[in-house]
């Protein structure tokens, strides 16, 4: 990590004006690159749907009801089910998609440097074809997108050549969960991703949500959106923190298959009875690819901050506060 004394901050209107330069280039950029149309999303589902995404499954959804209907619902904690259900109902054909920005409040968060109760990204869903639910597609648009964030990289360092360094590879290295179980045996997984990203700069982690020879998988993921087995996310080296730092989760969506064999797994068959699932059982949702990508996060990243505060607008402790403060980090 670099000291305070070598870091060539941008000041507070800078960084302000860096994040909106910053986001607008991305997103033309990466819909232009996947064929994207913007799109408004909900801020708020009802449960009753299963549209909302339960993430781990542990996680409160922030919910609360609407006294003129006297329904309950609930803020989206991603949009991962509700945009493949958009591109059915907007009638979206073949490699035509949408992305949205998407809004969350994750009350049960361990927040920390990267970690915020407030999370801000990027949802995109592409149509596919039955025949492109392979490895071979995924790593594809993998590169594609990869290469989305090394020209918004070269944009935003041209802008600010004074504050800016260049921090990606050429390549993206990828590398399913087992074989990085297997390469580093003795570690956790957030260890393994450490190591393995400041290794290779910038690595698409494959095959995430099975358990692994360890018996426990590289990280919890939800049964009924990505198939674990044509999933990843997309991780790189972050110098200013010393760390790795996930940019993006994303995958081929599951089919009736991989969904009953996923919830068989995870012991959630009840979700069947859910509305989202029976257009999926019944083949009335098309096959899709789709994923997130963090919006602070790109901002911290790339404009080379030390805290996700520095990006985004928050709630933190006087302690973070105070220790930030101590540390010369500027806290929106």
């Amino acid at each position: 990590m670099r000291n305070n004394s070598e870091v060539n901050k941008l000041n507070l209107k800078e960084t302000q004006m860096a994040i909106k330069s910053l986001k607008d280039y991305f997103q033309r950029d990466l819909a232009n690159t996947l064929n994207l149309a913007r799109i408004s999303a909900p801020l708020m589902v009802r449960p009753e749907t299963g549209l909302n995404d339960n993430l781990s499954g542990s996680e409160r959804a922030v919910n609360f009801d609407i006294r003129n209907y006297g329904i309950n619902v609930e803020i989206v904690q991603s949009l991962a089910k509700w945009k493949r259900n958009a591109l059915k109902e907007y009638n979206f054909k073949s490699y035509e998609g949408l992305y949205a920005d998407m809004n969350a409040i994750r009350p049960d968060e361990v927040l920390d440097n990267i970690h915020s109760v407030y999370v801000d990204q990027w949802d995109w869903e592409v149509i596919i074809k039955e025949e492109d639910r392979t490895e071979e597609f995924l790593k594809l648009i993998v590169r594609e997108i990869f290469e989305v964030f090394k020209r918004a990289e070269e944009y935003i360092n041209q802008v600010y050549p004074h504050a800016l360094s260049k921090k990606l590879p050429e390549d993206i290295f990828m590398i399913t969960a087992q074989d990085l179980e297997d390469l580093y045996p003795n570690l956790t997984a957030k260890e393994r991703e450490r190591e393995i990203a400041k290794e290779k700069k910038a690595v698409f982690i494959m095959k995430i949500g099975r358990n692994l020879k360890s018996g426990i998988p590289h990280d919890v993921r939800s049964p009924d959106y990505d198939d674990w087995d044509l999933n990843g996310d997309i991780l790189f080296w972050d110098e200013m923190i010393d760390n790795a730092i996930e940019l993006s989760s994303m995958g081929i969506r599951v089919n009736s298959d991989s969904l009953m064999k996923q919830l068989e797994e995870s012991d959630k068959m009840d979700r069947l009875s859910l509305p989202y699932h029976q257009k999926l059982m019944k083949g009335e949702l098309p096959p899709t690819i789709g994923g997130g990508i963090g919006q602070s996060r790109l901002c911290m990243f790339f404009l080379e901050k030390r805290h996700i505060g520095e990006v985004q607008a928050s709630v933190w402790d006087e302690d973070t506060i105070r220790e930030c403060e101590e540390k010369e980090i500027f806290l929106l």
